[in-house]
């Protein structure tokens, strides 16, 4: 069988390092923000080249509490797309706001810049683009946009750790940032985890108190806060794995180069990395006309897949208060129908990808 992602192949090869960091916090017996969420803190924002990271309990919570520092809430409007996942979109729902979407662009799946213009109306309060598989979207347009408007950019950088824009790492470019650090991802716990990355010292700040109860100090609630503490344990693993993650994204990186060389002329549409980007692959996602029958296909030879994602949000039940309809954003539709995702992780053989492309190559 060839996984989708072998976590496990990554825990043996850092087995060591792993251990003794979760020994190290079982013998410290300090289990909530404390000595290693600081550490780990510090040493993301400088990856990333932001000057605060306040690390929360997941990828959501960050986006939460982003939209909350940001004092977007009901009556409010934030600009988004449909083809995310459904996070990207809930987040901004809780609080109280509106999400109003835009298609994407094509080739990078990524928000369609010369289309935010016309979604802006007087409630519209933020941008929030989402760089999706692990490519940044195009943020100079954005940033033009809202500095000439006057709109927050908030960065869902969930999948996107280590890419960068324009030689900028993501992360450090909107007024704040916010990283998933679930176990699949690039840069993964062994549980759920977040962080908020932002050069604005009054977000930081106001986040680090919402995510501990809104406490300024031990019972000294100044703000209506939450429970979304990021643990011990999770931080000690994260700065584990942030010393291995430069080599994990160059291996992600040639496994696309090698893909992109065994799929072509195959009858797929491999991945764009854009002229701005560099591409992290968290996902390796083609095109592929009869997408569930190749995906049949594939797993009928003991290879896993996914698909990121197969109903835009706006054709989400759970969402239809919102009053979209299909054929409201035809790019992000068509691409929901034929994207499919294949096997991608640095430990990912060469062996590995030659028989995924060869099973393609026999479908077609």
């Amino acid at each position: 069988m060839i996984p989708f992602v072998d976590l496990r192949a990554q825990y043996l090869g850092i087995k060591k390092e792993i251990d003794a960091a979760i020994a190290g916090v079982l013998e410290s017996c300090q289990f909530g923000l404390g000595d290693e969420v600081a550490a780990f803190e510090e040493e993301f924002a400088t990856y990333c080249g932001a000057q605060h990271g306040v690390a929360v309990n997941s990828g959501t919570s960050a986006l939460h509490l982003s939209l909350l520092a940001a004092h977007i809430g009901p009556g409010d409007e934030v600009i988004t797309v449909p083809f995310t996942f459904v996070a990207s979109v809930a987040a901004i729902r809780y609080t109280g706001a509106r999400p109003i979407l835009v298609d994407i662009e094509p080739r990078s799946y990524t928000m369609d810049v010369e289309r935010i213009e016309a979604a802006i109306t007087k409630r519209t309060k933020a941008i929030l683009p989402v760089h999706l598989y692990g490519q940044p979207a195009d943020m100079d347009p954005i940033l033009e946009v809202a500095e000439r408007r006057g709109l927050v950019v908030i960065e869902d950088a969930a999948q996107a750790h280590g890419a960068e824009y324009k030689g900028r790492r993501v992360g450090s470019i909107g007024d704040l940032a916010c990283f998933s650090f679930y176990p699949g991802k690039n840069l993964g716990a062994y549980g759920e985890g977040g962080i908020v990355m932002t050069n604005n010292p009054e977000y930081a700040s106001i986040i680090r108190m919402l995510r501990d109860w809104g406490q300024e100090q031990k019972y000294r609630h100044l703000l209506r806060g939450y429970n979304y503490r990021m643990d011990e344990l999770q931080a000690a693993v994260l700065r584990v794995k942030l010393r291995h993650l430069e080599s994990w994204t160059k291996a992600r990186r040639e496994n696309a180069i090698r893909y992109n060389q065994l799929l072509s002329g195959n009858g797929t549409e491999t991945p764009d990395q854009m002229a701005y980007a560099q591409h992290v692959y968290h996902v390796y996602a083609i095109r592929a006309p009869h997408r569930d029958l190749l995906r049949q296909s594939l797993a009928a030879q003991g290879i896993q897949t996914g698909i990121h994602y197969p109903i835009p949000v706006h054709l989400q039940e759970a969402h239809a208060d919102l009053e979209y309809r299909s054929g409201d954003f035809p790019r992000s539709e068509q691409a929901a129908a034929e994207v499919l995702s294949l096997p991608m992780f640095a430990e990912l053989t060469v062996e590995q990808q030659q028989q995924v492309a060869s099973t393609i190559r026999h479908t077609y």
